[in-house]
């Protein structure tokens, strides 16, 4: 009972504020605070307000809170220990292998050897070669990717 006439006292407090604010000729800002003032009274006239008080004050409330707290918990839990991969050993060796088997047998070799890198040259090597040297790091990382 008490909330719902708190409430009812922020609603017409609410539409005073937006009625002056109206008054100095602010009509988008008057508008909006009615809005926002409109939602309590909105809250009490559904029955929202009484539900709420009526859940806040009620033990068993507490209680079905409590449990799905705890579900949420044991889920959350579980979620983590599967990402992290724990099992038994027999599963940890079954997806090694499959993951193996998924992989193509050359992706396993590096993509790079040392002599093709353009990096490993020295700089002074490299800018000796002049501007015709320009696109040669291009034309290696195509030719390496087969285009």
């Amino acid at each position: 009972m008490i909330a719902e006439t708190i409430f009812s006292a922020v609603s017409a407090a609410g539409l005073g504020i937006a009625a002056i604010t109206a008054y100095r000729k602010r009509f988008l800002a008057a508008t909006r605070i009615a809005a926002y003032s409109l939602v309590p009274i909105g809250l009490v006239l559904t029955g929202a307000v009484e539900w709420a008080v009526d859940t806040a004050f009620s033990p068993s409330a507490w209680i079905g809170f409590g449990l799905l707290g705890g579900a949420w918990l044991l889920f959350m839990t579980t979620r983590a220990v599967e990402r992290r991969g724990v099992g038994t050993r027999k599963e940890r060796k079954a997806a090694k292998s499959a993951q193996r088997e998924a992989l193509a047998p050359e992706a396993s070799a590096p993509s790079l050897g040392q002599a093709g890198r353009p990096a490993a040259q020295p700089v002074a090597k490299r800018k000796a070669a002049g501007s015709g040297d320009d696109f040669s790091d291009i034309e290696a990382i195509l030719k390496k990717h087969g285009i």
